[in-house]
């Protein structure tokens, strides 16, 4: 306790590492999961809260309102007046971008025709976007508490990795093509996409550190970014290559924008050599197979993308006809079979050895800024672009590559996933990262402690 009062980020560090506990054999039909990071979010949330309320009961009193100890020392007082503002900061301006995502989802959630089913979904969409991420910026309030919540997203990338790999070889993870050799890290099968996630944001962290730092620590970082690429090759998430590879470009154009120019080209002209040389012909690997069914995703989908594009035109259908405020939180499930096309199938096939198989029903459109459209409307969908937005341009003006990084891989993932899962919570708390990194400009950091160690320009 006395050091969560000392460094209340901790708590959100701790948050992510809970999300590494194996979540056991798990019920669908249970409905809600609760799960231990679940809990530590609410912890952090109310150490926040304290330390927000605390920090004002705590104010340096004017100069003119306290005669006698600033009779005594008047220079010192007129210091402790003028930097009373800065120091005291404990929530800056601009996290003020939250507030139109939970307005709108309140509006959407009063405007339901099921107010108590909607209830649930706007809790959640409140603990995700607005209330964790909002909690790790009071708490992360120096360059200290940024390398400790930065620190533990690449412990838990890196415990999530060994894993991962560790099934792979022993052919003891989530099935693919009938056999157990997905990746997917202490997540399970349900949350096939968790791994690759946690796994993406410990790498983007390492690369923006990496160019940040110099000598031997440079190396390290650069080399743990590498390594981590190869669990996410495992996790056969085709959607968290894309991300990694068009986040990583992100991070290099905010650092430098020749250096990313020469990497674009070497990748290029890497690429035009694998493609033209010997062996192109050959049968491809399990690897390969899932690299080239990117780019037959739109002439020849596999199941799966065709799903996908189903649930797409679902939600759209749904937006349709609630354009406004949307359909309500929550309620994509419920109206999903009334506005499906009938080529929509019945549920995803899931195979592990702890829950072993399943069929999981499709609650989702497995698109964030769709499912957003048909439960909250154009208000939903506005505000949260509008969030997204206006941190991406204060990262990229104040040259944040780790901030930019994190905001590129999440707002592209979110083209083919949405929130779900346990690692929702390391979402979040990566999303208050991000925000804590841009809500506090480079020139102030110096003395406030803006993280240079993750990118910001020097």
């Amino acid at each position: 306790m006395r050091a969560l009062c000392r460094r209340p980020s901790l708590a959100a560090a701790a948050t992510v590492l809970l999300t590494c506990l194996p979540a056991g054999r798990q019920d669908l039909s249970s409905g809600v999961q609760v799960t231990a990071a679940d809990l530590a979010s609410l912890l952090l949330v109310a150490i926040a809260a304290t330390v927000a309320f605390g920090s004002r009961l705590t104010r340096p009193l004017p100069a003119s309102a306290a005669p006698a100890a600033f009779a005594v020392a008047p220079a010192r007082a007129v210091a402790s007046a003028r930097a009373a503002p800065a120091a005291f900061a404990v929530v800056p301006a601009r996290a003020l971008v939250l507030a139109p995502v939970a307005g709108a989802a309140g509006i959407a959630m009063l405007a339901s025709p099921d107010v108590l089913a909607s209830l649930p979904g706007y809790v959640r969409y409140l603990q995700v976007f607005v209330l964790v991420p909002l909690a790790v910026l009071v708490t992360v309030r120096d360059r200290t508490d940024t390398l400790i919540v930065g620190g533990a997203l690449v412990g838990a990338a890196a415990l999530q990795g060994l894993v991962g790999c560790v099934q792979a070889v022993t052919g003891t993870g989530a099935s693919y093509a009938g056999e157990r050799v997905r990746a997917v890290g202490t997540f399970g099968a349900l949350d096939v996409m968790g791994m690759a996630s946690v796994v993406s944001y410990g790498a983007l962290v390492l690369l923006a550190a990496g160019l940040a730092w110099r000598g031997k620590r440079r190396a390290a970082a650069l080399g743990g970014a590498a390594l981590l690429c190869v669990p996410l090759a495992l996790s056969l998430s085709r959607g968290a290559w894309l991300a990694l590879l068009g986040a990583s470009l992100v991070v290099l154009f905010v650092h430098s924008r020749a250096l990313a120019a020469r990497v674009i080209l070497l990748g290029a002209a890497a690429a035009t050599v694998l493609a033209l040389g010997p062996g192109a012909g050959s049968d491809p690997d399990l690897l390969g197979r899932r690299l080239a069914s990117i780019t037959s995703a739109v002439s020849q989908p596999d199941q799966s993308v065709s799903d996908r594009y189903s649930l797409w035109l679902t939600a759209t259908r749904i937006w349709l006809d609630h354009p406004l405020t949307g359909a309500g939180p929550r309620r994509f499930a419920e109206l999903r079979d009334a506005y499906a096309p009938i080529e929509l199938s019945s549920g995803s096939d899931t195979d592990d050895p702890v829950n072993g198989f399943q069929r999981r029903p499709l609650l989702s459109p497995h698109n964030e800024y769709l499912l957003t459209l048909s439960e909250q409307g154009l208000l939903g969908l506005a505000a949260l672009c509008a969030c997204f937005g206006s941190m991406a341009w204060w990262a990229v003006r104040a040259a944040v590559p780790a901030a930019a990084g994190l905001l590129a891989w999440q707002g592209i993932d979110f083209l083919y996933g949405d929130v779900g899962g346990p690692s929702t919570v390391v979402t979040s708390v990566v999303l208050g990262l991000v925000l804590s990194l841009v809500a506090r400009p480079p020139a102030a950091g110096r003395a406030g402690g803006v993280p240079v160690a993750l990118g910001v320009a020097r």
